[in-house]
């Protein structure tokens, strides 16, 4: 399968369905505290999504081999690196989780995630965070007409690596468009001027997944989803939609909520 090149008005069809998701982000954000749950927070999500006219891209989803996802987000704590299913337990000080949210509006998709610290955290455990947060970041800005999607994957990894941080291999970024997953495959390792080169139009998601420890991953139990690393050591992932521009990159999953930039950022498009 090809990569698909969007036309403007499926850039701007794109572009409200990444802003709402973001904003669903946003609105979930003054949820994630002691105490709550992440089926809380799941609940909260399917409601405010009914609220802003969107569908949940995740609820039932179901590629070949897998059961029904149960969740209309996953909710990933701690030691699950992705895809983990909303449950009982109440968020705890220390922890951190990921909330990944893909919104489907009038047929397109948005996807994004962002990490969040709950109460007062370890120091490793909001390092990971954080430079997790500029690893990507590092990856968008090697977006441009010309460039190739392994100048991404490199920039993440050789960052990742330096900082003694370790990159998931078996789950990567993706295009997105009409379809929530469509060609290509985002690394986020490899090799610059490897891989297919950037064209304006192109939409994908760049969203590293590092781990404090060791970069193996196993399925956690019998749920079909839930991924967790080997070590049981923590691992952090953040998530934006990015469009190649004529001249750069412009980052479509942004909304007034959403994190400040790195120091190292100066804007969200070029």
């Amino acid at each position: 399968m090809s990569i698909i090149i969007k036309d403007q008005a499926g850039i701007e069809a794109m572009r409200l369905a990444c802003r709402l998701a973001s904003e669903v982000l946003d609105y979930l954000t003054p949820f994630v505290k002691v105490g709550t749950t992440t089926k809380e927070i799941d609940r909260l999500c399917a409601e405010y999504m009914a609220q802003q006219g969107t569908v949940s891209a995740s609820l039932n989803y179901q590629p070949p081999g897998y059961p029904p996802y149960p969740g209309s987000l996953c909710t990933s704590v701690n030691h699950v690196v992705c895809h983990g299913i909303p449950n009982d337990k109440p968020l705890k000080k220390g922890d951190i989780l990921n909330l990944d949210v893909t919104v489907i509006k009038d047929g397109w998709y948005g996807d994004n995630s962002r990490m969040y610290v709950i109460g007062d955290a370890s120091i490793a455990a909001k390092r990971l965070c954080a430079l997790t947060f500029d690893a990507m970041w590092l990856g968008i800005q090697q977006v441009k007409p010309g460039g190739h999607y392994g100048d991404i994957g490199h920039a993440i990894q050789k960052f990742a690596e330096g900082q003694g941080l370790s990159v998931v291999r078996e789950f990567c970024g993706h295009g997105v468009g009409q379809s929530f997953h469509e060609e290509p495959q985002v690394l986020h390792y490899g090799r610059p001027g490897t891989g297919a080169e950037l064209k304006p139009g192109m939409i994908f998601t760049i969203e590293p997944m590092l781990n404090l420890g060791r970069k193996e991953v196993k399925e956690l139990g019998n749920d079909g989803w839930t991924i967790v690393t080997k070590d049981h050591s923590l691992s952090a992932q953040w998530e934006h939609t990015v469009l190649v521009t004529e001249t750069g990159y412009d980052v479509l999953t942004l909304s007034a909520g959403s994190p400040a930039l790195p120091s190292f950022v100066s804007t969200t498009k070029t």
